[in-house]
């Protein structure tokens, strides 16, 4: 429902104004679907079989791989505008390209590390009534802000207030935002069925949908480590279960009985299971995700101004 609501929209929106998806849009499509039918086909083998394993953890990196490397490809290598300029730099960004031209290989595997990273981490998040949701609405309703405001500072610009150094080099930020604008929409219809008590499970097909569009959205806007930043909540969510399963690991190795440091990971059960109810433990997330998503905004104002 979210993929298809969120495509339905950007679609109506774009055609209905007199335009047409743009090459971002497209590429934006196969991350959002294609780690979807990721998802899909982990949840499909879960209720068919009637088991909670689905796709093996191998399988299921192997398809985000997969997509992620076409995606890669792709986006830096072909659909060039008429400034030259293609989806997808072969730089590291904050808000802007710095540093040197990395090679290909180089770039598609900070792709991959991003795409993988972002969409797992949307998937560790996953698990309390609302909490991805809503937090997901927030983060993509910033880079709604994000992509607006660098198509209204788009280098070689005819608007009179575009000032050369602050202008940005993105090759379609109004698709961008019109189709982060989408899936913050499908994110917020969702929660509505969604607050507790859940009705509808969103499952891998819509956690592993959200972090690739994040992904896409990143990586194509410039703002790969801004996202950090922006979805930090995500980050938080998967150090939490890196951090137990290393602790996990090293005390089991020097003194042979495995310690932890929560009680139980993602962080969100951990508070659960110190006796929060489940609706606080999504409201304090919210809060925190908002935080990471205003304090996102505030960086990449702060870097215009500066």
């Amino acid at each position: 429902m979210i993929l298809l609501s969120a495509a339905a929209a950007y679609l109506a929106a774009t055609i209905l104004t007199g335009g047409w998806p743009s090459a971002s849009a497209w590429l934006l499509v196969l991350l959002f679907f294609g780690c979807g039918v990721v998802g899909f086909l982990d949840d499909f083998i879960k209720v068919y079989t009637q088991n909670n394993q689905g796709l093996s953890s191998r399988a299921k990196m192997a398809g985000q791989t997969l997509v992620a490397l076409v995606f890669g490809v792709l986006a830096t290598q072909f659909f060039a505008d008429e400034r030259d300029v293609r989806p997808a730099s072969q730089y590291i960004s904050t808000t802007q390209d710095w540093g040197i031209k990395l090679p290909l290989i180089v770039v598609l595997l900070v792709t991959w590390f991003i795409v993988t990273a972002t969409s797992n981490g949307a998937n560790l998040t996953d698990g309390a009534d609302g909490l991805l949701a809503g937090a997901s609405a927030l983060i993509f309703g910033a880079y709604t802000i994000v992509n607006v405001w660098q198509n209204n500072q788009l280098c070689d610009s005819s608007r009179p207030t575009v000032v050369e150094s602050q202008c940005y080099q993105v090759r379609d930020p109004l698709d961008l935002a019109v189709f982060a604008a989408a899936i913050a929409a499908a994110c917020f219809g969702f929660l509505w069925w969604n607050a507790k008590p859940a009705r509808i499970m969103m499952g891998d097909v819509g956690s592993l949908a959200i972090g690739g569009a994040l992904a896409g959205l990143a990586i194509m806007s410039r703002t790969e480590l801004l996202m950090a930043v922006v979805a930090g909540l995500f980050v938080l969510e998967t150090m939490s279960v890196l951090l137990q399963m290393s602790y996990f690991k090293l005390t089991r190795r020097l003194t042979g009985t495995g310690r932890r440091i929560f009680r139980i990971t993602p962080i969100h059960h951990h508070f659960e299971h110190l006796g929060w109810e489940e609706v606080t433990v999504v409201i304090r997330f919210w809060i925190i995700g908002g935080i990471f998503v205003a304090t996102g905004l505030g960086i990449f104002y702060a870097s215009w101004l500066a």
